[in-house]
């Protein structure tokens, strides 16, 4: 409960912030997933965006990674997370939250395996300038 009161205010604060226009913006995955900014700056070598995630069912995000740290929180339906080895990571309901590391060696896709809309607040913690996600090959995972 501690970590999504930080990322409500963390939110708060970067919604009352002046937003730059220089970042990279990569597109998420399946047909119909939208995503759209709510909120970003700068501070220091760090980018903070905070983002809403709009995944349909039966679609997904996409094998990826991202260069810096993501927190999430569900604000509706639920998605069920993989990792690289193609075991299912997590199952996160409206009202949980996620947190995704860093680096090439953290490649996962996040999918809507339910029957409403997976809604998602991110909030992105990146390098300067780093795109919101690299894409990443399937792992070898037959259920994509």
């Amino acid at each position: 409960m501690r970590n999504l009161s930080r990322l409500g205010a963390v939110g708060a604060l970067l919604a009352a912030v002046s937003l730059p226009a220089n970042l990279a913006h990569a597109t998420p995955g399946g047909p119909g997933v939208t995503a759209k900014v709510i909120a970003r700056t700068t501070v220091g070598d760090r980018d903070y965006v905070l983002r809403e995630i709009t995944i349909p069912p039966d679609q997904g995000t996409g094998w990826h990674y991202h260069d810096g740290t993501l927190y999430a929180y569900v604000k509706q339906g639920t998605l069920t997370h993989f990792d690289a080895t193609c075991a299912p990571d997590g199952v996160y309901p409206a009202g949980s939250s996620i947190q995704e590391s860093a680096g090439a060696d953290h490649v996962h896709i996040g999918e809507n395996r339910g029957t409403t809309d997976v809604v998602l607040e991110v909030l992105y913690v990146l390098p300067h300038g780093a795109p919101f996600s690299e894409d990443a090959p399937n792992p070898g995972c037959a259920f994509e």
